[in-house]
C-alpha cells in the first residue's frame, strides 16, 4: 500500500499517470466515449463519475503551464445549453490546481476532439452520463 493515493484510483491509472511526461495528456471520458477505438491505453472505471474521479486526479497531476489552456473539453452546440458538469470541472480545478495553471478551459469540436484523443497518453472511461462531460488534461512538471 501507499500513502495518500485514493482508493478510488485503481493501481494502472496511478500507473500511467506515473508514466506521463511533461505534455502528454489524459483524458477523463464519460460512458458515451468511444474509448477503445480511440486509446493508446484505455483504463475502464464504468461505476465512477467523471467529477469524483478529477477530484481524486488532480491533487496528483499537475497540470501544464506552459500553455494558456492545459484544460480541454468538447464544445456543445450552440443550440445546447451550457453544460452543468463544467461548473464543477471549475470549482475543482480551482481548489486544486496548486500551480495556477488552469486560466480557462479550451473547447474543441467533437472530430477534433476524438482525433486528439488518439494522441492521449491515457484514456479513462467512466460510467458518466453527463453531456459534454469529456476533459483532457495536459500534464505539467512537478
Amino acid at each position: 500500500m501507499l500513502r495518500n493515493i485514493p482508493k478510488i484510483l485503481p493501481p494502472d491509472l496511478v500507473k500511467y499517470m506515473m508514466e506521463m511526461g511533461h505534455a502528454d495528456v489524459m483524458i477523463l471520458a464519460d460512458a458515451n466515449y468511444p474509448g477503445t477505438s480511440h486509446a493508446r491505453h484505455i483504463v475502464r472505471m464504468d461505476s465512477v463519475e467523471i467529477p469524483e474521479l478529477l477530484e481524486a486526479v488532480l491533487p496528483l497531476f499537475p497540470l501544464d503551464n506552459f500553455i494558456p489552456n492545459p484544460v480541454r473539453l468538447m464544445k456543445n452546440l450552440p443550440t445546447e445549453p451550457v453544460p452543468e458538469i463544467w461548473n464543477t470541472y471549475r470549482s475543482l480545478l480551482e481548489r486544486y490546481d496548486k500551480d495556477d495553471a488552469f486560466k480557462e478551459f479550451d473547447f474543441m469540436d467533437r472530430l477534433p476532439f476524438y482525433a486528439e484523443s488518439e494522441k492521449a497518453y491515457v484514456i479513462v472511461q467512466t460510467g458518466d452520463t453527463s453531456r459534454y462531460a469529456n476533459i483532457v488534461l495536459q500534464k505539467g512538471v512537478c
